[in-house]
């Protein structure tokens, strides 16, 4: 596909963008970016949400994931239908009954001020790790395909990327979002859609249920080795976890949900996105296996994270598929970076400077303005170190790793707030929450060593866990 016409492609998608943060954005204040005035209707927030949590990572990783997992990852998918559930019917009428703008504010009415100031924190790190993460591999596949043609540094490239993802999203903030990753989304599974028909029907495969099912990539649970990370039990608890952490516990994720009229229009978004995702998810995965076997067939000598790019765009399954391949990687980083600029905003705003406590409403909407700018910069600077000081990708990989060691001490503040009625000595709560990481790496470490047991994706819910016991022996009598 030649550079010109990615580039006419990159036009036109955020021209689109910007047309819509032009209508959401009219007569727009702080309460319209921070909750949409809430008044997002349900259904387009349960859409949008499928591209919110399916990142650019997992739009090419997952797929890329079968040659040597099989669909294990299926596994912790349906452990995300019990996490989704425990957000519907335990976190959702907490944030709705408090009235939150920001669900950290929780911490504070629950323990004090540091555990409120430490969970923000907590959030602001791993989020701006994560999304710098997701948008330096997405800034990466376009510096190749396109900017190098035209010999435009990589710092550039990302200088624009967040520039655009400021300029649609400044004004509405997370009534902008709401809508646009409805339309990022719906790029997203038609991009799915489209590769799967066109190799299927390369393939001459009339059945692709049938022809998944009967591919020897297509086991799905594993029960023989309870060490191994791949361990049902293992993945379907830590689907469970991941997901109350990494969407119930997370800002940005929450703050969607907190645009709708009211809880039961939230809960329903949250049902209805249940169900959505776990097609979607195995559609990944079906996916996976076609595009497997295709590039056994065809000699292509592409694996992981590389099979779906090279086939897409490189491979015999014509301009269509190229195109639909580029929208849904964009979509998919876009989706999730968006709404991550403007949740760090909405943290920062109201955690860390509480500006809703000022009485000027020109301030607070000034002041935040200048948080949403001073976050783009970070954003850019984090992409930047990531490529030019680290360069290592298995480092930046590990890097990201630790960003989801950040949601364990999340965990552990909220299971303790939750299900104890026990006060805490709330200015030794930061102490706990940086040590737990720490002893969750070497916990994990030790049990590697001596018995070869490998926590996996398990390790959230160890550190939620040594947070939790941190916490009990902080109690006041």
């Amino acid at each position: 596909m030649k550079p010109a016409y990615i580039l006419l492609l990159i036009v036109v998608y955020f021209s689109v963008l910007m047309f819509i943060s032009y209508l959401t954005g009219k007569s727009a204040n702080n309460k319209t970016f921070f909750k949409a005035d809430n008044a997002s209707p349900w259904y387009l927030v349960a859409f949008g949400m499928i591209g919110a949590s399916l990142s650019g990572v997992t739009f090419i990783s997952v797929p890329g994931w079968v040659e040597s997992q099989n669909m294990s990852y299926f596994q912790m998918v349906l452990g995300y239908v019990v996490g989704y559930a425990v957000i519907g019917l335990v976190l959702l009428p907490l944030y709705y009954k408090l009235n939150l703008t920001s669900i950290y504010t929780y911490l504070e009415d629950r323990f004090g001020k540091y555990s409120y100031k430490t969970g923000a924190s907590f959030f602001l790190l791993s989020r701006t790790i994560g999304a710098a993460f997701r948008l330096f591999l997405v800034a990466n596949v376009l510096q190749i395909i396109l900017f190098d043609a035209y010999g435009v540094p990589f710092w550039v490239t990302v200088s624009i990327t967040i520039l655009l993802i400021w300029m649609y999203t400044f004004k509405g903030g997370i009534k902008t979002i709401v809508w646009t990753d409805t339309l990022q989304t719906l790029f997203m599974l038609l991009a799915v859609g489209v590769c799967i028909y066109t190799i299927s029907d390369q393939m001459e495969i009339s059945n692709i249920f049938s022809y998944v099912a009967d591919s020897d990539l297509s086991k799905t649970f594993f029960f023989d080795d309870v060490n191994a990370g791949n361990y049902f039990w293992k993945r379907f608890l830590a689907g469970a976890f991941v997901a109350i952490v990494m969407t119930g516990l997370d800002q940005d994720m929450m703050q969607k949900n907190l645009t709708c009229r009211n809880l039961k229009d939230a809960q329903k978004n949250m049902f209805w996105f249940t169900i959505v995702l776990v097609i979607v998810n195995f559609f990944f995965l079906a996916l996976g296996v076609l595009l497997t076997d295709y590039a056994r067939q065809n000699g292509i000598d592409a694996h992981k994270d590389q099979l779906f790019p090279i086939i897409a765009t490189k491979g015999t399954l014509g301009l269509a598929t190229a195109i639909f391949f580029l929208l849904g990687l964009i979509a998919a980083a876009y989706s999730s970076a968006d709404s991550a600029l403007t949740s760090l905003t909405t943290s920062f705003s109201i955690d860390i400077l509480e500006i809703d406590k000022k009485e000027n409403k020109k301030v607070q909407e000034k002041t935040r303005k200048k948080i949403h700018v001073l976050f783009s910069l970070i954003l850019i600077a984090t992409i930047l170190a990531f490529k030019y000081f680290i360069a290592d990708q298995s480092v930046i990989a590990k890097i990201f790793t630790f960003a989801n060691y950040t949601y364990g001490p999340l965990l552990g503040l909220y299971a303790f707030g939750l299900f104890t009625k026990l006060k805490v000595k709330d200015k030794m709560v930061p102490f706990v929450c940086l040590a737990s990481p720490f002893l969750t790496y070497f916990v994990n470490y030790a049990a590697l060593e001596a018995i070869g047991f490998d926590f996996g994706f398990s390790l959230l819910i160890l550190n939620g866990c040594i947070t939790f016991i941190g916490l009990y022996l902080l109690k006041r009598k």
